[in-house]
């Protein structure tokens, strides 16, 4: 069954928050990340959630300097407090960041990443992380997305097309994207789609690199 449905689970520990998708998917993103990340540099993580996902990448990618950001109050306190406990010296504090608008709290970044927020957003949010990949990566940097898709010729999983309707039930602009529309938006702005790869669960990881 697809991972989706709610940005952040119940407290675990004060203002730390847990999400079970959060802790059965990190891993195998890692794997992912470890073929597809630069070797050195800022990461910007765009909508962390619980920041669950931006502890655990910190801690196996050390090398990297991690940018957890949200746009909601309670997410950004429980990466906060997640990133207090980590005591991890390249986990940055957590900025607040609106993929949709303009103007980002960022001026450049060597990959991004964004998990599971396409799908849970306004398609105008995914434009926005479009527009904002193209002003912040330089030639050749990745943006890297994970989540449930939908690809022209490949026949979609029933627990994708009953997550898809559950959204779009939940908000009218929220549902699963197809790789193909997004990938020529990407194109417009400057973003090629290099790669995809197979992930549990019917979702799957994208890599776009910066021209």
């Amino acid at each position: 069954m697809t991972d989706g449905g709610r940005f952040y689970e119940a407290p675990a520990d004060g203002e730390r928050r847990s999400a079970p998708a959060a802790l059965r998917n990190r891993e195998p993103i890692a794997k992912v990340l470890a073929d597809w990340l630069p070797a050195s540099g800022t990461v910007l993580e765009l909508a962390s959630g619980t920041g669950e996902h931006t502890v655990h990448f910190a801690e196996c990618f050390r090398s990297l300097d991690w940018q957890p950001s949200d746009v909601h109050p309670d997410a950004l306190a429980s990466i906060a407090a997640h990133r207090l406990a980590a005591g991890l010296p390249n986990l940055l504090p957590p900025i607040t960041l609106d993929a949709s608008s303009p103007a980002w709290p960022i001026g450049q970044a060597d990959a991004i990443l964004s998990i599971n927020m396409v799908h849970i957003s306004p398609w105008k949010a995914a434009l926005g992380l479009l527009d904002g990949a193209a002003r912040l990566l330089r030639s050749g940097c990745p943006l890297i997305l994970y989540g449930p898709w939908l690809r022209d010729g490949i026949e979609p999983a029933p627990s994708n097309l009953a997550f898809d309707a559950d959204l779009k039930r939940r908000d009218p602009s929220w549902g699963l994207r197809r790789v193909e529309d997004f990938a020529i938006a990407a194109g417009e702005r400057g973003l090629t789609l290099a790669g995809t790869h197979n992930m549990p669960a019917n979702n799957l990881m994208l890599l776009l690199r910066r021209d």
